[in-house]
């Protein structure tokens, strides 16, 4: 017998290092430590020449140091998962149409398997099903030797197929079909084991068992035979000191969450481990744990679709795409396209907004800016790269030319998440490869994907995959699945998630299969499943210090209940109600927010117009930080059609035809209307409104026509004549120039000029206008830009309901020398330095821009002015 074979004889050395923290690995006599000792003197095994097989790969340097407390000296066996032994045995070399465990390769060999088997129409529907068929029997393929998989899947498909005959059914018995054959065919990494370097390179083989058996244990245990043995990892213990937290929200579970990991290390109760039930709500711990400064180790990582660098991929593919919004192209161009000049992108985004072109492939350019077309161009160029049909390595390629164009390819590869999504597209390794053996081995190599297709490829990748974070030294935090919990000791546990959604330990087993099938297939049942379940939170609550919590709404506002887990712990244990909010309050002291009341005066108020005029008369500060500092909100682009553009719309409609109208005035009506919606379809067709958006007002159009038509008729009759629409005009004041576009101007029976204004409001609102008329702007406006000293006003409302009417300013002409009069002191006072207050008075607060820069809704009084 070996020195170290008879220090497996010495439990009083396991003993004299147990402790409470480690007490199953290093209990004497019944630790896993002393079991492993004692297989291995069973088995006369030297450490070298024994494996001991663990759940999950996280345990392997746990098991390593506890190893090492209990023999100091000497040799230690080999603490392996299968995958790292099968690994270190050599592995398999994949197929062309194996299942390799990577999305990119299996989800292109699933749609060639489907196509082969006569599935194409129904390719993208029935892969990711297939798939997850595939994967959840792999397990059980695995577990059989290579040269008896096929004898196992022909005597499984009876059984698999009982029950599918008929039409109804016979793609889900084609597709049963297909990943049986799939499996059976395929070549796994654990075949290794199968080898002469496994069965006779080990003279000890101890299995450290999970909470769910693995298919591929029997068939070790069948192997080995005398040399195998197995003990599971979980051991009845006494429950820790448990606490519950009940959340409002979402939100507020965070929060508490964050509050109970805080107080845990602040009691020097450290590493903590955190569970991850939600991956929402995990993230949002995440965040704020980070924010504090903590150091954490996260073993759950996150997928790469939701970090930054899966999403500006993914912008980049949908801006190539051929119909592609403007917002999409931008969003693209803004996010780490580095060739980009600043200076032009910002030029080109407001010329986008600016005209409110909501599609790419309807911008052609700004041609009074030369780098706006430069850009442009630049742009067009490089969707132009993507958008026709190619065979996945081209695409691979040319997604990879593109990148570097762009300059984002660096900045991938210097990401952590950045390198992991190269690395799950194979972009990393060079095109010419994918995984291990050349493209032109696979079945799906010749297959040309459109770029809708190729799209829906790499977003099913980076949904798939993960992403995980570099390891702190010394991690304050773990956080960590609920089954990764088992052999590892933590001094505090918080289980956020424990609703009835994330914590249902009685859900229905994953995939297609019957009751009957699983048993057949020896799937694990669902009272297995929920067994399972129920230790692995049993396990956790094994912790010595246990906070439990769960929100009591979801997003919707609908109730959640806890957990059925939680409501038995509540009925059988002593778990005890949190007395304690986790978190901490903290005093702040208030300051009192008043009215901002700045100065205009080193912001020369040179030009006006009757918008902004209306700004300083309905509150200065609006004034100020909208007209005079330039601050202004973003226009949407991709928004739908809305009240202001058929205002819009109707303004031109009416321009162009008032204009055709004067060179043949004798019309009749009925020509009259034929030639209005003539006129109607070419602006139409000419601003590119999206029929279906815009049929609400095109469904009203005929009653706004002939109301207008009716209107205009009697007004020629008064003897008015049509002058000019949208009509620009610029008039000095003093040292003010006013500004404006004024929607038409006629000349009256007596030749005093009228000016009009047209309103698609209700004619209630046009009345109280002109009811109160030094209270309004617009009309007076638009009369002191014109030179005339006598003229008339009026506004005409154009609806749907109740017609078109002339609504009559009588006052005009002294209303606007009070305008001017008003304009001329106010520009005097704001050059002088006089305050512009924020007013706070409704209804001009209700939809300002700059409620949030005045801080309308933090002030201490209404108003100080």
């Amino acid at each position: 017998m070996t020195e170290i074979a008879k220090n497996h004889q010495a439990p009083s050395v396991v003993a004299g290092l147990a402790d409470a923290a480690r007490g199953r690995w290093l209990e004497p006599h019944r630790g896993l430590i002393a079991f492993i000792a004692g297989q291995m003197q069973r088995c006369q095994a030297h450490p070298a020449r024994t494996v001991v097989l663990l759940p999950f790969a996280q345990l392997m340097p746990v098991a390593d140091r506890m190893w090492a407390s209990a023999y100091l000296d000497g040799f230690a066996p080999r603490f392996e998962t299968t995958r790292n032994w099968s690994q270190a045995l050599g592995g398999c070399s994949h197929g062309s149409a194996d299942l390799s465990f990577d999305m990119a390769l299996d989800t292109l060999t699933a749609r060639a398997l489907l196509d082969a088997a006569g599935l194409a129409a129904q390719r993208e529907h029935l892969s990711a099903s297939l798939l997850e068929m595939a994967y959840q029997l792999a397990a059980l393929a695995a577990a059989v030797a290579p040269d008896q998989r096929a004898a196992w899947a022909q005597g499984l498909r009876p059984v698999l197929q009982a029950g599918l005959d008929g039409p109804l059914l016979a793609q889900e018995a084609a597709l049963t079909s297909v990943a049986l054959a799939w499996v059976a065919s395929s070549s796994y990494i654990t075949d290794a084991l199968f080898t002469p370097a496994a069965t006779q390179g080990v003279d000890c083989l101890v299995l450290l068992q999970g909470f769910e058996a693995e298919p591929i244990e029997q068939t070790l245990a069948t192997l080995f035979g005398e040399r195998f043995a197995a003990t599971p990892i979980h051991a009845e213990t006494t429950q820790g000191q448990v606490a519950l937290h009940a959340a409002s929200d979402m939100e507020d579970e965070a929060q508490q969450a964050s509050g109970c990991v805080m107080q845990h290390l602040q009691a020097g109760r450290t590493p903590v481990a955190l569970v991850a039930l939600d991956r929402a709500l995990t993230r949002r711990v995440r965040a704020m744990l980070e924010g504090a400064g903590l150091r954490l180790r996260d073993e759950n990582g996150w997928k790469l679709s939701t970090t930054r660098a899966g999403a500006a991929l993914m912008a980049l593919l949908r801006a190539c795409a051929w119909n592609a919004s403007t917002d999409a192209v931008l969003d693209w161009l803004k996010n780490g396209v580095a060739a980009a000049d600043d200076q032009a992108l910002r030029s080109l985004e407001h010329s986008l907004r600016q005209r409110a072109v909501r599609d790419w492939s309807a911008w052609r350019g700004d041609e009074d800016m030369a780098d706006v077309v430069t850009l442009t161009e630049q742009v067009n160029a490089w969707r132009l790269s993507l958008q026709r049909s190619r065979p996945l390595g081209l695409w691979l390629s040319g997604l990879q030319e593109l990148l570097q164009a762009t300059g984002q390819w660096a900045a991938l590869q210097a990401d952590r998440a950045g390198s992991d999504v190269l690395a799950a597209l194979h972009l990393h390794r060079g095109t010419e490869l994918l995984g291990d053996q050349p493209a032109a081995q696979f079945l799906w190599t010749a297959r040309r994907l459109s770029l809708a297709e190729f799209t829906t490829w790499v977003r099913q990748v980076l949904e798939a995959a993960s992403c995980s974070p570099l390891y702190p030294v010394d991690e304050q935090v773990v956080i960590v699945p609920m089954n990764q919990l088992l052999g590892r000791q933590f001094a505090a546990l918080v289980v956020p998630g424990c609703d009835e959604q994330h914590l249902n330990p009685a859900s229905e087993p994953p995939g297609r299969w019957t009751a009957a099938q699983r048993l057949a297939l020896g799937l694990p049942s669902r009272q297995t499943l929920q067994a399972s379940a129920r230790a692995a939170w049993q396990h956790a609550l094994q912790t010595p210090v246990c906070d439990v919590l769960w929100r009591q709404s979801d997003e919707a506002g609908e109730t959640l209940l806890p957990s059925t887990l939680v409501q038995a712990l509540q009925l059988e244990t002593a778990a005890a109600w949190a007395v304690h909010d986790p978190r901490r309050l903290r005093s702040v002291a208030t300051t009192a927010q008043r009215a901002p009341q700045p100065q205009g005066n080193r912001l020369p108020v040179s030009t006006l117009s009757a918008s902004a005029y209306d700004d300083l008369r309905s509150c200065p500060y609006k004034f100020f930080a909208l007209r005079q500092l330039g601050l202004r909100e973003v226009d949407e682009l991709d928004t739908e059609v809305d009240k202001r553009d058929f205002g819009n719309w109707l303004h031109e409609v009416l321009r162009r035809f008032q204009e055709a109208l004067r060179v043949q005035p004798d019309l009749a009506l009925n020509a009259r209307a034929a030639l209005l919606d003539a006129t109607a379809q070419g602006v139409s067709d000419a601003i590119g409104l999206p029929p279906e958006e815009f049929l609400p007002f095109a469904a009203a159009w005929p009653a706004v026509r002939d109301g207008y038509l009716l209107w205009l008729q009697a007004h020629e009759q008064d003897g008015a004549q049509f002058e000019q629409a949208e009509a620009w005009r610029e008039q000095t004041i003093g040292a003010v120039k006013l500004v404006g576009k004024i929607d038409r101007i006629d000349r009256q029976a007596n030749g005093l000029t009228l000016v009009l204004d047209y309103k698609s409001e209700d004619q209630s609102k046009t009345k109280q206008r002109v009811a109160n008329p030094f209270e309004d702007t617009q009309l007076a406006f638009y009369a002191a830009l014109l030179p005339d000293d006598e003229l008339a006003g009026a506004y005409v409302t154009v609806g749907e309901k109740q017609g078109t009417t002339k609504v009559s300013e009588d006052q005009i002409v002294d209303v606007r020398d009070a305008l001017i009069e008003g304009i001329l002191h106010d520009t005097a006072q704001i050059a002088q330095g006089a305050t512009l207050p924020a007013l706070g008075q409704p209804p001009s607060c209700d939809y300002c821009a700059a409620r949030g820069l005045c801080r309308r809704d933090s002030w201490t009084e209404v108003a100080n002015v």
